[in-house]
């Protein structure tokens, strides 16, 4: 592993004009927090990292802090990974660097930092010989930052059947160009972008990459969309769907797994459709945990109006080849590009807890040399539950009951930080029910408007 000298990374940086690094990290809603630190501040602090009040990590989007006040509000301190810093190309004078959680005696990570659960997730697939290979795939929504009348967002370009085009016909005043090349600038191996599906969504689409890295890359992917657009006087929202009158956006996540140099272990040109046994067991795996995962695949109210029948979201824990209305789609490539792609994901998950926690579940299908069963073929949507597979929870009060009662899953992802996010979350849901009632799930109210917009 590479070591970096602090000393030296900040003269580096002030040599390219830098004045000052921000430091972020992610919390369990996948929000960027941090501190913006002086660059002739930050050598010092490297070692013992910038303090926190820790219940940040239990903190709810309206601002309460559901878990933390039971220890006092106690710190604990972000150290900055060196190997992430970047230059920010839309304001030069700044540098982005990532950090975990630790205690503040430096002896542990925080038990609720995703990053560093997932750098240990990575850990147990390599002692195996095997390394995750992951491509984030993120959609989401631009809107005025002036709501409409009826308090919903007012979409940036309003207009049907702008799928898959590009120029001032679906960005006039080329923002998402701008979040494009500058996302590029910033190191995120940002590729291609372009209007999606529904009225004024946007994909900005980025390569594949270590899974580690690929968590980060999404995470400053959201981070800076949020960012370019609010300097543009717009807000971007990655929340799953904003719009009662419009499909969601998701979190796809395509993954492989490489063993050694470049061999893709998914592959086997003499197994069964040109896929390994690992594979399959990698699918059984995310399939024995799909309800408990959908807690965090779906962390929102909000996150189930998505998952409904034609909406290209599944409705159900199942896979298929090539099949869109599938938990697990298998594309067609094969070989190096053997690969599982994990639709279930809603726009506004932590992209470090759901790439832990999927590759958590697939390694214990490997584990125990699980079999999937038969790849459903055709539209889900239309088969019964018998055939399309188990359906996965409706709401996320069943899918944090889901979560709870899959002690395998809980057990390896922390169990304070599961208990920390499911007492944020069922809170959240409590707050709905005061405030709207009744889950409508064709329409999005104020309340969801107000709580997730803005912050995911």
């Amino acid at each position: 592993m590479t070591t970096y000298d602090p000393e030296a990374v900040a003269h580096e940086l002030g040599e390219q004009g830098v004045r000052a690094v921000r430091l972020l990290y992610t919390d369990l809603h996948g929000v960027a927090r941090g501190k913006d630190i002086p660059l002739r501040h930050f050598a010092g602090l490297c070692e013992e990292g910038a303090n926190f009040c820790a219940a940040v990590m239990g903190t709810d989007l309206r601002h309460t802090p559901v878990v933390g006040g039971e220890i006092g509000y106690v710190d604990f301190a972000v150290k900055p990974d060196l190997s992430t810093m970047r230059r920010v190309p839309w304001l030069p004078e700044l540098a982005w660097c990532l950090g975990e959680a630790w205690t503040l005696d430096g002896a542990e990570h925080w038990p609720s930092c995703p990053r560093a659960l997932l750098a240990r997730v990575v850990d147990a697939y390599a002692e195996r010989g095997l390394s995750p290979v992951v491509a984030p795939e993120l959609e989401f929504f631009l809107a005025e930052r002036e709501r409409a009348e009826d308090g919903g967002l007012r979409r940036y370009v309003d207009e049907l059947s702008r799928v898959y085009t590009v120029g001032a016909v679906s960005d006039p005043r080329e923002v998402v160009l701008r979040m494009l090349l500058w996302c590029d600038e910033l190191g995120l191996e940002a590729f291609a972008a372009n209007h999606e599906f529904m009225n004024s969504q946007y994909e900005i689409n980025v390569k594949h990459s270590g899974a580690l890295d690929a968590a980060d890359r999404a995470f400053m992917l959201k981070a800076a969309v949020k960012e370019i657009a609010t300097r543009e006087g717009l807000l971007a929202t990655f929340m799953g769907r904003p719009f009662g009158d419009q499909g969601g956006s998701g979190f796809h996540l395509h993954i492989s797994l490489q063993e050694g140099a470049r061999h893709n272990a998914f592959a086997d040109e003499g197994g069964a459709d040109g896929l390994s046994p690992l594979a399959g067991s990698f699918i059984a795996g995310i399939l024995e945990h799909a309800a408990g995962l959908q807690a965090l695949l779906g962390p929102t109210v909000n996150a189930y109006k998505r998952l409904v029948p034609d909406s290209l979201a599944p409705t159900h824990g199942n896979w298929g080849h090539d099949n869109r209305t599938a938990m697990c789609r298998v594309p067609l490539e094969r070989g190096d590009r053997s690969r599982v792609e994990v639709r279930t994901g809603d726009g506004s998950a932590c992209a470090h807890l759901i790439t832990a926690a999927l590759l958590l579940a697939g390694l214990d299908g490997i584990e125990r040399e699980l079999a999937p069963p038969e790849p459903v073929a055709g539209d889900a949507y239309r088969m019964d539950d018998a055939h399309a597979g188990s359906r996965l929870p409706a709401d996320l009060g069943a899918a944090l009951d889901a979560l709870e009662a899959d002690t395998w899953l809980t057990e390896r992802l922390g169990g304070e930080l599961v208990a920390t996010f499911v007492a944020m979350k069922r809170f959240e849901v409590e707050r709905f029910g005061d405030a709207v009632g009744e889950l409508d799930l064709e329409v999005v109210s104020a309340w969801e408007i107000e709580e997730y917009a803005a912050h995911l």
